[in-house]
């Protein structure tokens, strides 16, 4: 048995940590410094310290799933509930305009001479579905980071990167099935909207079931309710996955959304954060770097992916900005939600290796691919930074008065945490004598 995979995670855990501390002296998010350290210790600048593993990449799954279960106990079912409409028009604004877009670029490049069997017409739309898919757990990790997750922003960025991978779903269930794979597009959908239904019998089922059980426990051995939502959290990820056909950290979202509506749900989320941020997260963002691999590419083939990265940005700055402003949303939040759904990651390379092995993606293409998924990675976290920055001018009273509002807050909690000590150790006392 070999153990060089302790020697590959630690190097992973430092090499993120040094690289997200030199990012974050730029006035960058860490997780560009995760990616980064993907790619500096990759096959992709040739030092290959690291390379992909299935271990690696496992692990890495585990801490997407762990970063939406998280997202889902840190957000607000009500909030998101308002969001719902918006979130709809958000996202579906935000698959149409990546997807005629892209297919758009690709007519100018591909029309049947790229030396791959298939329609033109298809590969080139196929190359929209790619754009339309939002990597939501980077912008989650940097709304998180910057302290703007749970805001009306990023609650309509939440709801529209959700209802954005069941739409982005459709589109390449029907692509697929246009190329003659052996998919039922009818079969698909329904199994969509049976997941749905499948989440509300659980949240129903599930959160009086879990109140009662931790009633009738009180306080004794609460480590047992953090193992309860984790085994939750996956058994949602598996059945999204493997029995509906959905993305598995739709269902770990979900969960985390169940468990946030209990009773122990803060004190579940406060548990999972050792895990998140010192093991899961740093191996996802890093292992996403570590997947690249740039082929050789002739010029026509380089301008390519500088105009799909372009326009994979542009279209969802268009796309979801148009909707969240078709909602009510002011410029500068239609601007803040534009930029926080133009990121891709795992999911476009997905698609990618699913089209190659079905002939919709020329083999020519993936590099560009490539190129568009890091780029987008370590722009998004970047820009939404930049957009999210008092504008200059801003009242400086709201700011003092919103802090003082939760110092307030914080001097409140600790005062009922204070009551309630003291009225156990009276009842205590009681008990005595």
């Amino acid at each position: 048995m070999s153990y060089d995979y302790l020697l590959h995670i630690a190097l992973i855990l430092i090499s993120t940590k040094i690289f997200g501390l030199i990012t974050q002296k730029f006035q960058m998010p860490q997780v560009v410094g995760a990616l980064l350290a993907g790619l500096v210790l990759g096959p992709a600048f040739g030092i290959n310290w690291l390379a992909p593993s299935d271990m690696l990449t496992k692990l890495a799954e585990l801490g997407v799933i762990i970063i939406m279960f998280s997202a889902g106990m840190g957000t607000s079912v009500q909030d998101l509930r308002k969001s719902g409409k918006p979130g709809f028009f958000i996202a579906l604004c935000g698959v149409l305009v990546p997807l005629f877009m892209g297919a758009l670029l690709a007519f100018f490049f591909n029309r049947g001479d790229l030396a791959h069997p298939g329609s033109p017409i298809l590969q080139n739309f196929f190359i929209g579905v790619i754009l339309t898919a939002t990597s939501v757990s980077i912008t989650v990790e940097t709304l998180r980071e910057i302290g703007k997750l749970q805001t009306k922003v990023g609650n309509a960025i939440l709801a529209a990167a959700i209802i954005d991978d069941v739409l982005g779903l459709i589109a390449l269930t029907i692509i697929t099935s246009l190329a003659g794979a052996d998919v039922n597009v009818w079969i698909v959908l329904l199994k969509i909207l049976l997941f749905f239904v499948f989440i509300a019998v659980v949240w129903i089922l599930f959160k009086p079931a879990f109140n009662w059980y931790a009633a009738r426990r009180q306080s004794k051995n609460l480590h047992r309710y953090p193992i309860i939502a984790f085994v939750l959290c996956l058994l949602m990820a598996y059945l999204a996955e493997e029995i509906f056909g959905v993305a598995d950290i739709i269902g770990a979202f979900a969960a985390g959304l169940i468990i946030a509506s209990t009773s122990k749900g803060e004190y579940i989320a406060n548990k999972f954060q050792p895990m998140q941020y010192l093991f899961l997260t740093p191996i996802f963002f890093a292992n996403i770097g570590l997947q690249v691999e740039i082929p050789e590419m002739t010029w026509q083939i380089i301008l390519f992916a500088v105009l799909l990265v372009l326009i994979a940005v542009l279209s969802k700055l268009i796309g979801c900005g148009f909707g969240a402003k078709c909602c009510g949303f002011t410029n500068r939040e239609a601007l803040q939600t534009g930029f926080g759904m133009a990121c891709r990651g795992e999911v476009a390379l997905i698609v990618a290796n699913k089209g190659m092995a079905m002939g919709l993606l020329p083999n020519a293409l993936f590099g560009p691919v490539i190129i568009m998924v890091v780029c987008c990675a370590v722009f998004t976290p970047v820009l939404l930074k930049l957009v999210f920055k008092p504008a200059h001018g801003e009242d400086v009273y709201s700011s003092l008065e919103e802090s003082a509002l939760t110092d307030r807050l914080e001097g409140h909690e600790q005062l009922e945490i204070l009551s309630d000590q003291i009225l156990t150790a009276n009842k205590e006392m009681q008990k005595k004598q």
